[in-house]
């Protein structure tokens, strides 16, 4: 997990890695996350990234190929400065009714090509943009993950299946050895993206921060032998 700050108060990013796969095949589902910050732009540059110019600052694209727009802005200071992130949609009312009316998002902004949702003011944002074409998944997707209480989750998944919509995952405890259960239902909006809403208290106990994370990622980077992994079975695969 990465983000600016604990995810009690802040949105942050999930990166999971899988042995033996070097790249995934990416659908049009993921548009790009939004982020405030004047220090991202000037690491981007200082680091040499390929960047493009937009409103505001600039457009970059991380190795595995999902794309971050920077803006050049002061950070703000009582905020996420994950301002949101940008999803596709095939029908934007389908999927805004879904996400407000079903799902209790407010409407902050929405035009004829996109519509900004939340929760409220100062979290990090929902995006959806109109695509004219079916939304593809492919292999790269992922899911956006919602905390709230435990108590709430019942009503969640009833009002979808009631909807007609999709639950992937019926409401569920899940157990982790020597910490907390957390309880969670996952459904999926109209162009399938996948939503996991999870109780608060499990996971609020879960999330805690660890203090030695930047030092044990920086050694299971160090220590990772995937490079030669992948060399070894370039060349069995020549031989073959």
């Amino acid at each position: 997990m990465t983000g600016f700050g604990p995810e009690d108060d802040n949105f942050v990013v999930e990166l999971t890695y899988n042995y033996g796969i070097k790249s995934y095949t990416k659908g049009n589902d993921f548009q790009y996350v939004l982020i405030q910050s004047k220090t991202a732009v000037a690491n981007a540059r200082r680091l040499n990234w390929y960047l493009q110019n937009i409103d505001n600052g600039v457009s970059v694209d991380a190795p595995g190929g999902y794309t971050f727009h920077l803006l050049d802005l002061d950070e703000p200071e009582d905020s996420d400065k994950v301002r949101s992130v940008s999803l596709s949609a095939s029908n934007l009312t389908k999927s805004v009714e879904y996400w407000t009316e079903l799902l209790g998002m407010k409407v902050y902004e929405q035009s004829h090509q996109a519509a900004l949702l939340g929760y409220a003011e100062k979290q990090c944002k929902l995006q959806l943009i109109q695509v004219n074409e079916p939304v593809t998944h492919a292999e790269a997707f992922g899911r956006i993950a919602i905390a709230c209480q435990e108590s709430e989750l019942p009503a969640v998944e009833a009002a979808v299946k009631a909807a007609g919509h999709t639950v992937l995952t019926p409401l569920v405890s899940l157990d982790t050895p020597g910490k907390a259960s957390v309880q969670v239902v996952i459904l999926a909006d109209p162009d399938g993206h996948e939503i996991c809403f999870v109780g608060d208290t499990g996971f609020r106990d879960l999330s805690q921060v660890d203090p030695k994370a930047d030092e044990l990622l920086d050694e299971a980077m160090k220590n990772d032998k995937s490079d030669e992994w992948f060399a070894k079975n370039a060349a069995a695969g020549e031989k073959n």
